[in-house]
C-alpha cells in the first residue's frame, strides 16, 4: 500500500471555490485513495459540503480561516493583511509539517509572494518559476517561467532549464527530456544577452542534460523539445496567445458545423472523432502549475477551473510529492556547481551566481 500523502488546499481560493475545490478533492481521492487532505476555509461553508462526500469526510480536516485572498488583492497587499487567510494558513501548513504540498486556485501573484517568504527558494536558486505543461503535435511539452518574473538574466534562465529538466523527468517519466531555449530564431547570433550568455552556460556545462539550442515560436506546437525555457514576461504571453489560437480553433470549429444543413450531417458523422479532439484539447487536463524553486510542493490551479480541471492540479501536486521534486532539484543544482567550476563561457562576462549561499 502507499504511503499516506496529505496535501493542503486554499478552500476558498478559485472563481467557484469552495464547492469546486471540494468536489475536485472527491475526484483526486477516487484517483489516489491514499490521500488525505487539510481544507482551508470558511468552516460554515466547508462542513455541509464535506457531509456530501462520506469517504473524503472521513481523511480531511477543515482548519477555519478568518480571510480570503481576493482576485484583485495585490501581492504585497495579501502579504501584509491576509495572515489569516485561507491561502496563508494553507502554505504554512507545509512550512511545519502539517503537509506535504499545497493547492490553490486563488490569485498568482499572491500566491508566488507568500509561497516565497513562508517556504523560500532552494539554495542556489534565484527566483521560483511557474511551470506547466501543454499539448504538442507529439504529446505534451513543459514551459517555463509563465509569469512569475518579467525580466530574466542568464542565471535565471539556466536554472529554470535545470529545474524544467527535473519537473519534466518526475511528470513525464523520460529518462533525458530535452530542453530548449525560446528565441527569435534558431541561429546563435540572434536574441538579447541573456538568453544568449545562457545558451553558452548550457552548451559548456558537464551535465546529462539534452540541451538543444534555441527555439522558435512556432516549435511550441510542434513539441520540438520537452522543456521550452524563457522569462516569464514571452511565457506568459505565449501561453495566453497559445490558449487563445486553441479557443479560436473550437469557435470557428463550431461556427463551421452549423453552417448549413450538410455541415450538421457531416457533425453528426464526425461526432465521435470531434468529441477526441475536445478531449486532446481540454485545458482541465492541464490544469496544474508548478512553482518551481521553493522549499516546498506547491501548484496553482488555473482560477477558472471545474472539479475535474482541480482534482488534475491535486494530481501533479500528488506525484511531485511521491517522486521527491525538490531532493532531485538540489542534487541538481548541486552537480551543476561542481560542473561550473573552472569554465570560462567564451565572449561572454558571465557572473554565475547559482548553487552559492548568499
Amino acid at each position: 500500500m502507499p504511503e499516506q500523502v496529505c496535501i493542503s488546499l486554499d478552500a476558498m481560493g478559485g472563481d467557484h471555490a469552495p464547492e469546486m475545490v471540494v468536489a475536485g478533492a472527491e475526484i483526486a481521492l477516487k484517483r489516489l485513495p491514499h490521500l488525505k487532505f487539510l481544507m482551508f476555509g470558511d468552516q460554515a461553508r466547508l462542513t455541509p459540503l464535506l457531509a456530501k462526500y462520506p469517504a473524503l469526510e472521513a481523511v480531511s480536516e477543515v482548519r477555519h480561516a478568518t480571510q480570503e485572498v481576493s482576485m484583485e488583492d495585490k501581492p504585497s497587499v495579501a502579504l501584509r493583511q491576509r495572515r489569516d487567510s485561507s491561502m496563508r494558513l494553507a502554505i504554512n501548513a507545509v512550512k511545519e509539517g502539517d503537509a506535504q504540498g499545497v493547492v490553490s486556485a486563488g490569485n498568482t501573484g499572491a500566491l508566488m509572494a507568500m509561497a516565497k517568504f513562508v517556504l523560500k527558494t532552494v539554495r542556489g536558486i534565484d527566483r521560483p518559476a511557474i511551470a506547466t505543461y501543454m499539448p504538442t503535435q507529439r504529446g505534451e511539452t513543459v514551459m517555463l517561467d509563465l509569469g512569475a518574473n518579467i525580466e530574466c538574466d542568464e542565471n535565471n534562465l539556466v536554472q529554470f532549464a535545470l529545474m524544467g529538466e527535473v519537473f519534466t523527468r518526475i511528470l513525464f517519466g523520460l529518462e533525458r527530456p530535452s530542453v530548449g531555449l525560446l528565441n527569435v530564431g534558431i541561429e546563435e547570433l540572434k536574441g538579447n544577452e541573456s538568453v544568449k550568455k545562457a545558451a553558452a552556460i548550457l552548451r559548456e556545462i558537464d551535465l546529462p542534460i539534452r540541451f538543444e539550442g534555441f527555439v522558435e515560436g512556432d516549435d511550441l506546437a510542434k513539441g520540438t523539445v520537452d522543456v521550452i525555457v524563457t522569462d516569464g514576461f514571452t511565457g506568459n504571453v505565449a501561453l495566453k496567445t497559445a490558449e487563445g489560437t486553441a479557443r479560436l480553433l473550437v469557435h470557428f470549429l463550431r461556427e463551421t458545423f452549423k453552417s448549413s444543413f450538410f455541415a450538421k450531417v457531416g457533425y453528426l458523422l464526425a461526432r465521435r472523432s470531434l468529441q477526441r479532439f475536445r478531449d486532446r484539447m481540454d485545458p482541465r487536463r492541464y490544469n496544474g502549475a508548478m512553482l518551481l524553486g521553493l522549499n516546498g510542493i506547491a501548484v496553482k490551479s488555473h482560477g477558472g477551473t471545474d472539479a475535474l480541471g482541480f482534482s488534475n492540479a491535486i494530481g501533479v501536486c500528488h506525484d511531485l510529492i511521491v517522486n521527491k521534486l525538490n531532493d532531485s532539484i538540489k542534487n541538481e543544482l548541486a552537480a551543476f556547481e561542481q560542473a561550473m567550476t573552472g569554465i570560462d563561457i567564451p565572449d561572454t562576462e558571465v557572473a554565475v551566481s547559482i548553487g552559492r549561499a548568499d
